[in-house]
């Protein structure tokens, strides 16, 4: 899959250095495989949800959720934002 933008995973890890090595996984995982659908994708990353159009991934532990827009049909992943658990609860996210 290709990934826009890593960026915003790096700017996360250095705000919270912690979430490191978790988000450098989920990247090299993601990079590498190209899902065809939501059911595809779940085989690799079974705990994520379909929240309206977007996917979200729980990375770390719980630690930090991954917002993100998938083509299937371009092998795109567009990250809209990682946040830490208590971010994502607040729900500004959906706005």
């Amino acid at each position: 899959m290709h990934i826009i933008t890593r960026k915003r995973l790096n700017e996360f890890a250095e705000k919270h250095p912690d979430t490191k090595s978790a988000l450098q996984n989920w990247y090299r995982q993601a990079k590498k495989n190209e899902f065809k659908s939501f059911a595809e994708l779940r085989k690799t990353y079974g705990s994520a949800d379909q929240v309206g159009k977007l996917t979200v991934f729980n990375i770390g532990g719980n630690k930090v959720r991954l917002i993100a827009a998938i083509h299937y049909n371009r092998h795109i992943i567009y990250i809209r934002a990682v946040l830490t658990h208590q971010e994502y609860d607040q729900g500004k996210w959906k706005e």
